[in-house]
């Protein structure tokens, strides 16, 4: 199965539904297995790994954006990169690694952020943070509170947006090493603030999917370690929103 087969047949590129199903039955060797309550995933216990890897990024984040380097930049992703890789297929792994990728992402996106306060000033940081904050309450109202349901039709076509953005992504890299940038993706004017907000959109609705994600694995009691799993996915969503955030903000910034 390609990368991209994998992407768009989950909630989330690491929250699968059959994955979450195959976990919550079987042990490693795929021996059906009934867990005691102590030993399954809770929706709580969850949020309580996403809180905690939160903080980690935070900590690593705040020391690399008062010494930005290329190393903590590069180095934190990459590293998280290939953390995320071997969790999605070694879940398990994940009360050990889910941590250490939060340390490294801090280090990503502190480095990131140090680069756009650098260019258009500290305030973009915080109206930034205050904007990704405001988007997780408000989905997650909207998720309570029923006015979004994460239907099959929903998650399939947040998915497919998700995965088409994420190639375009991975084809701008490609394109960039030839000295070429696809237009309007990185630019101002009304059509770059457009792809923005879109792009934005998506990332905000990719929330709603790691709620229903932490809702569905509870429900199928998984292993305990999926709640480090599941706070992992919810986290790289908020990273990519903030970075997305910061990105239309240097945007309107420069149109000023």
């Amino acid at each position: 199965m390609s990368f991209f087969d994998r992407f768009t047949k989950s909630n989330n590129p690491l929250l699968k539904e059959e994955s979450l199903s195959r976990a919550s039955s079987s042990t490693l060797d795929g021996s059906i297995i009934e867990r005691a309550d102590d030993n399954v995933m809770t929706v709580s216990g969850a949020v309580n790994k996403s809180f905690l890897m939160g903080l980690l990024l935070l900590l690593t984040a705040t020391y690399s954006y008062a010494n930005p380097s290329g190393l903590f930049l590069w180095g934190g992703a990459i590293g998280g990169l290939v953390l995320v890789l071997i969790m999605s297929f070694k879940r398990h792994l994940s009360p050990t690694l889910a941590p250490v990728y939060a340390l490294l992402e801090g280090l990503f996106v502190g480095s990131v952020t140090a680069i756009y306060a650098a260019g258009f000033g500290a305030g973009i940081v915080f109206q930034a943070v205050l904007l990704t904050i405001s988007l997780l309450f408000m989905m997650l109202f909207v998720y309570k509170t029923g006015l979004i349901r994460v239907t099959q039709k929903f998650r399939t076509g947040i998915m497919m947006a998700t995965g088409g953005i994420f190639l375009v992504y991975l084809l701008n890299i490609g394109l960039s090493f030839f000295g070429i940038n696809m237009p309007f993706l990185h630019e101002g004017g009304m059509i770059g603030i457009g792809i923005s907000l879109f792009i934005i959109g998506i990332a905000t609705l990719n929330l709603l999917l790691d709620f229903d994600s932490f809702d569905q694995a509870a429900a199928m009691r998984a292993p305990k370690y999926m709640e480090w799993f599941c706070a992992m996915g919810l986290i790289v969503t908020l990273v990519w929103l903030y970075i997305e955030v910061l990105r239309l903000l240097s945007i309107l910034s420069s149109n000023d």
